[in-house]
């Protein structure tokens, strides 16, 4: 990957691209888009991404700055990040819209600066239609046309039906093609990213570049996940693990290492792109970095967790 990012050109940007950025470096497959249940690349052949979410910007802003998302890139060979903007705790968006931008932004404008993609996402738990459609409006605008960008528009619904995810989704999509942003986009699915059977029953019609997230944590999400994914993909159902851990679905618990790299082989053998969860320094399993990280990068081992060390050492295998 390396090598190919140095060969690619920095593409000046202009106002109908990446309106209120001086420029970026074009990501690795250029264009993405959705072609028969798979996400592919400029060239429309089947492409996989692999790479890290950040935690929620409310309790980790330390780490969201262009300097990490640089890091990721170099140490760790990532081809795209996930920067995850808190909706509804205190101080998060519906408080502090400002600040939640400034800190996404800076991840966002870090990855156009270094050519990686990213997922930019609404991370919430419930449906705030009015709140979404105005974000959402704003940053489609702002990232008219950049190849790098990827809309998350609901994290991890709970309690909703499908149906009413699909009603909100469907606004939230309206008002990001109103704005000229044709990206992919990422729409979550019911009782936590679990339920893809609803949504193959149902799915979201009268849309392109339309993906469906599912979210694994290895020693909870088993067989049983993968069989249900396997039934909405025979049915052309595109598919993106946009968050997935090493351990329990509480990010807690024990690291069940077979079953992570069962899941991992799985996404690689269905060309799935997958994303692990989390740069953050809490002391929970699912943490890739310890207290003592830096807050710019430059970590070393002793920096990172178990999962941060077995989730590094499969990106840099993977993304050579």
């Amino acid at each position: 990957m390396k090598n190919t990012l140095i060969a690619l050109s920095v593409i000046i940007c202009t106002a109908m691209s990446c309106t209120q950025k001086a420029t970026y470096i074009e990501p690795q497959y250029g264009q993405l888009s959705v072609s028969n249940g798979q996400l592919v690349g400029s060239d429309s052949t089947p492409i996989v991404l692999r790479g890290v979410s950040y935690g929620w910007h409310t309790w980790w802003p330390r780490f969201y700055n262009a300097e990490t998302v640089k890091w990721l890139k170099d140490d760790w060979h990532c081809n795209i990040v996930r920067a995850a903007m808190g909706v509804k705790p205190d101080s998060s968006y519906l408080t502090h819209p400002d600040k939640a931008l400034s800190q996404i932004t800076a991840v966002i404008d870090g990855a156009l600066e270094n050519g990686l993609y990213v997922i930019v996402d609404w991370h919430s738990h419930g449906i705030y239609t009015a709140q979404a459609k105005d974000f959402f409006s704003q940053m489609a605008k702002k990232y008219q046309n950049c190849p790098n960008i990827i809309w998350e528009i609901f994290n991890e619904p709970v309690i909703q039906p499908w149906e009413d995810i699909k009603e909100y989704a469907t606004t939230i999509i309206s008002e990001i093609r109103a704005q000229g942003s044709n990206n992919v986009i990422l729409v979550g699915c019911p009782h936590w990213d679990q339920d893809i059977d609803k949504v193959a029953a149902n799915p979201i019609i009268g849309f392109n570049n339309i993906m469906y997230t599912v979210h694994f944590y290895a020693d909870t999400h088993k067989q049983w996940l993968r069989d249900r994914c396997d039934s909405a993909l025979a049915l052309n159902i595109p598919i993106f693990i946009s968050e997935s851990g090493v351990c329990d679905a509480n990010g807690d618990g024990e690291i069940n290492a077979p079953e992570w790299n069962t899941w991992i082989d799985w996404c690689e053998t269905n060309k799935i792109s997958w994303i692990t969860w989390m740069v953050a320094d809490k002391e929970e399993t699912c943490s890739l970095l310890r207290p003592s990280a830096n807050s710019k990068g430059n970590w070393t081992e002793n920096d990172l967790t178990e999962g941060g060390i077995m989730t590094r050492n499969k990106i840099r295998e993977l993304n050579k």
